[in-house]
């Protein structure tokens, strides 16, 4: 299909908007034989003259009024978008929509959460708690929370902490009836409750560290989640030993709910990221929020 000659519209609208080429060039910001020549050309395309050019005056030619009177209205609605999609880009008002997990929610977002709707009270966050991975460009979602390694090599990434750590815990109930691991091998005698991602089609290995080594344990299990809140609730009614990260539980270890185990052999994880499609960096709610999470963390 033929594209349209917009440049070549919009001059010719110009040109009988200020009443010549002159004053159409100096309205444009280009020379007036630039103007001239960009006419010349539209006519060219379209196979007809659209004014009668004078040194004093320009007057349209029956084909130009056909042209004025269908392309102006067009025009006009044309730019009004892009300067709504513009004001839209830089307004500090509207919906910022996330994609994270709930360990992602809990040492990332809930810390900054009170700040920054007191600072911005006409952003709306629209957050979806989702533990596997998610096309945020294909789910039109401003931008996403997870592990450093999961982030893709094609999206703006932030920092926004520390290395994370994990923890292996149960029940002081569970632990006293079935003893306290000593070493990662003796998960192989224990109740292990196993986290497999959504978008995956294995369960998340066990990992430690032992005398600066990498190992991995996988010890059988008859109750695996697809999500972390279903790991930590069956954990918490005494059903065996959980995996999740330490601040998706300090709540339970600080009452005394829970214990961890192992300890001295856990793996850190790569810090959490938010990242996004450099197309949304211009988008200013998204850069407040960027710029409360990095303060934070600074």
């Amino acid at each position: 299909m033929e594209r349209p000659p917009v440049y070549g519209i919009e001059v010719f609208l110009t040109i009988v908007k200020e009443g010549s080429l002159r004053a159409a060039a100096k309205a444009l910001g280009v020379g007036a034989p630039a103007v001239s020549h960009q006419l010349k050309l539209l006519e060219e395309k379209l196979g007809v003259d659209l004014m009668y050019r004078t040194t004093r005056s320009i007057e349209l030619t029956d084909a130009g009024r056909v042209l004025l009177n269908d392309a102006a209205p067009a025009y006009r609605d044309m730019t009004y978008a892009v300067k709504k999609v513009q004001q839209a880009a830089k307004s500090t008002k509207g919906t910022l929509r996330l994609s994270l997990s709930r360990g992602a929610y809990i040492t990332a977002i809930a810390p900054i959460l009170e700040k920054f709707q007191a600072e911005n009270p006409d952003i709306t966050l629209d957050i979806s708690l989702n533990e596997g991975l998610v096309d945020i460009i294909r789910e039109g979602i401003h931008a996403g929370i997870r592990l450093g390694d999961l982030v893709a090599d094609n999206m703006v990434a932030v920092r926004l902490t520390p290395p994370l750590t994990p923890v292996f815990s149960a029940t002081p109930s569970y632990l006293d009836k079935f003893g306290r691991p000593d070493h990662p091998r003796d998960l192989l005698n224990h109740r292990s409750i196993r986290y497999k991602p959504p978008t995956a089609n294995k369960m998340t290995d066990w990992n430690f560290t032992e005398n600066g080594q990498d190992k991995t344990i996988n010890p059988p299990t008859r109750l695996v989640f697809d999500n972390i809140i279903g790991v930590v609730q069956a954990t918490r009614e005494g059903h065996g030993i959980g995996w999740c990260l330490q601040a998706t539980i300090q709540e339970y270890l600080d009452k005394g709910e829970l214990e961890t185990v192992l300890d001295s052999y856990v793996k850190e994880l790569p810090p959490f990221y938010l990242y996004y499609p450099v197309q949304n960096k211009r988008v200013e709610c998204l850069r407040l929020l960027v710029d409360c999470l990095v303060s934070h963390r600074n």
